[in-house]
């Protein structure tokens, strides 16, 4: 079902208006992205494969930080040196826990400046702007 926007002339679905997302499933990225991989279509992946996709497909930072050797290593723990559909799923959600988790580790590391401090710089910044005007901050 669609509606058209007067005046536009445009299809809408009921999902659209109503900001409902229509987004596919995180597993279906990966099954997705595991088939644009396996090249050869045999339902695995070697790591020449892996290899190439990570330079081409442009993953993103916490996965190029970690190099393609490592996230394989990760992916392919059965010794076999392929990884299976569901593997690469699960290794790869696996994955992208364990840099979430260390972006949100490195993010509450870094210390934010006291309030005071924001505060004394916004005053100070603003009074540099009020030089010559009639614009008192002092707090």
């Amino acid at each position: 079902m669609s509606a058209t926007i007067s005046g536009m002339g445009m299809a809408v679905s009921p999902q659209a208006m109503t900001g409902a997302s229509m987004r596919m499933p995180p597993t279906q990225k990966m099954s997705n992205l595991f088939s644009q991989i396996d090249t050869t279509g045999s339902g695995a992946i070697t790591q020449s494969q892996f290899k190439q996709a990570f330079s081409t497909l442009n993953p993103p930072a916490g996965f190029k930080s970690l190099g393609a050797e490592a996230v394989f290593a990760k992916l392919s723990q059965n010794g076999t040196g392929t990884v299976s559909k569901q593997d690469f799923i699960s290794g790869m959600t696996q994955i992208m826990s364990e840099i979430r988790q260390q972006q949100g580790a490195n993010t509450s590391a870094t210390q934010a400046p006291a309030p005071t401090q924001t505060i004394d710089a916004s005053l100070a910044g603003l009074n540099n702007l009020a030089i010559g005007s009639n614009i008192n901050t002092v707090a």
